[in-house]
């Protein structure tokens, strides 16, 4: 797949058309950039990626990882939950526009407050949840009353030992596995399992930092090289040290993906497996205006995606983030609304949050120096 040059026109937060534009309204001068579909992110706990890493592996399964690192009633864990939780969540979603992310999927209840008042990034409102089979009360009940047309997430076979393996064949027995099935890990997933797998048309999310970190392997490569639909997610700052943005780099380090078969992950293939409809992962006339732009170094959209820095991010037509060196090319008036912050050691911007209300909580706890999914943030 091969970038083109073109324009591009954006209405009421749609592409309204594609190869030419009236001239009418503002206009950004992109050139020396790629534009890129905003970039979607298919598992996040967005509360906790103002935490540092926790736990010492290999684990043989996530259970034994949750029950060596929760301890609330202990640092660190005590004083970063002192930070009120809506402030966290917000850093979440700061940590996924900071990495072109314009749609993520919160692996917790939908925070509508939250949410729905100028979030930096988009969540998924429509999906059913439940965290796993060993967390879970009623599974079946959960599953049951999901919308069919909704597509239903659930950590699975998240160990390396037996019993992550069997998990596979016990969400068979219960009737959860079907073409809206979204397994979130899946590394315990070996031959057997992958065929129930593909027989029932589920789909998966991978997450290779923090596989790598808490149990030391991830995806096995027959399950990477099948027609199992895969997405990529980051989890968070608990387990995974970096961003969408860094993830994609440990995917391709994986060794059995191209630039080109990782793309769809955080595009085209993300947006089927969690059932978006409006657009989100490509760029349409009359999608939704969620855009990336990133430096053009005369590489494919794919290779776009490795190693870079978000210049731009779009969401539903407004300016969430630009560079600061770009900013100096757009009209004052379309940016005057966003504030200054910078990652330590990937990049400085200019973002549409509050940056100097949003740090006031974490300082007064952290001091200030807290990270951000394991970074320093400074502004």
């Amino acid at each position: 797949m091969s970038a083109e040059r073109i324009d591009l026109e954006i209405r009421r937060g749609r592409v309204h058309r594609l190869g030419s534009s009236n001239g009418r309204g503002p206009e950004l001068d992109l050139s020396g950039h790629l534009i890129l579909p905003g970039l979607i992110n298919c598992h996040d706990h967005l509360e906790f990626n103002l935490f540092p890493r926790l736990g010492c592996g290999p684990y043989p399964n996530a259970e034994a990882w949750a029950a060596d690192i929760y301890h609330p009633d202990r640092s660190p864990l005590k004083e970063h939950l002192a930070i009120p939780k809506a402030v966290r969540l917000a850093w979440g979603g700061l940590k996924n526009l900071l990495s072109g992310v314009t749609t993520v999927a919160h692996h917790n209840p939908y925070d509508a407050a939250a949410f729905e008042n100028g979030f930096p990034v988009r969540v998924v409102k429509r999906f059913g949840w439940d965290h796993s089979l060993h967390f879970s009360s009623d599974l079946v009940g959960r599953y049951r009353a999901v919308p069919k047309r909704w597509p239903f997430l659930i950590h699975a076979a998240e160990g390396t030992g037996p019993s992550a393996a069997a998990e596979i064949q016990e969400l068979e027995r219960l009737g959860i596995l079907s073409a809206r099935t979204v397994l979130i890990h899946g590394v315990g997933i070996h031959c057997d399992s992958l065929e129930i797998l593909l027989r029932r048309r589920a789909s998966l999310v991978w997450c290779p930092s923090s596989n790598l970190f808490t149990l030391s392997q991830t995806l096995r490569p027959e399950v990477l090289g099948s027609a199992l639909p895969i997405c990529l997610g980051t989890d968070s700052a608990l387990t995974c040290h970096g961003d969408l943005a860094s993830e994609l780099r440990v995917a391709l380090q994986a060794g059995c993906l191209s630039a080109e078969d990782i793309y769809p992950m955080v595009t085209t293939q993300a947006a089927r497996i969690l059932r978006l409809n409006r657009g989100e992962g490509e760029i349409r006339e009359h999608g939704v205006a969620d855009l990336l732009a990133v430096s053009d170094r005369g590489q494919t959209p794919a290779e776009g995606l490795q190693e870079f820095v978000p210049a731009l991010v779009i969401l539903g037509g407004r300016i969430q983030l630009v560079a600061q060196d770009l900013a100096a090319r757009i009209d004052p008036m379309l940016t005057r609304h966003l504030q200054k912050i910078e990652l330590e050691g990937r990049g400085s911007w200019l973002v549409n949050a509050n940056v100097a209300l949003l740090r006031a909580a974490p300082e007064a706890v952290l001091g200030p120096n807290f990270q951000l999914a394991g970074r320093p943030v400074r502004t």
